[in-house]
């Protein structure tokens, strides 16, 4: 049982730090070889949709890596207090960095076609989805028997740790 859920947190460790890794790879290699893109990488909007991912990915892959450890050295699988008390300043800096990207979404519809595109509206689309789904709802599901589980239960629930953060204030 202990090998399994330490397979799961390394998987889920490693695939959230291989997307922070590669999605800033591929951004750095898109700019420096195509350059029709180059308005559309380097304006600052999509530059701070992409960063706001980014931290996002970054608290991901700090998290399943401290679950991770945590298993791996037979301690608690609970974060500590500590812990949490930094993922509760996260969620705080992320909230604040979320509503600045909705002012810039509001701010630049229809203001600047070459700068701003859809392109911003899917990174910061991602980038709160990513928040929703580490801060308020699981809403990843990556394998049958979750999916079987999510179709049984009602509505979505809540992710590890929201949970964890809610269970810290009791």
């Amino acid at each position: 049982m202990k090998k399994n859920v330490e397979k799961k947190l390394f998987s889920l460790m490693s695939g959230e730090f291989f997307a922070l890794v590669m999605f800033a790879f591929l951004w750095i290699l898109y700019i420096n070889i195509l350059d029709t893109f180059d308005a559309h990488l380097t304006s600052l909007e999509n530059i701070y949709a992409f960063l706001l991912l980014e931290f996002i990915l970054l608290q991901g892959s700090i998290y399943w890596y401290l679950k991770w450890s945590k298993v791996k050295h037979n301690k608690s699988y609970h974060l500590s207090h500590r812990q949490l008390h930094v993922f509760r300043w996260f969620r705080r800096i992320n909230v604040l960095l979320l509503c600045l990207g909705l002012f810039i979404l509001l701010k630049n519809i229809g203001y600047s076609p070459i700068t701003f595109n859809g392109f911003y509206l899917f990174l910061y689309c991602f980038a709160l989805i990513e928040y929703i789904n580490y801060y308020h709802l699981r809403l990843s599901y990556l394998t049958s028997q979750e999916l079987k589980e999510l179709l049984h239960q009602k509505g979505l629930r809540s992710s590890i740790l929201a949970r964890e953060l809610r269970n810290m204030n009791n």
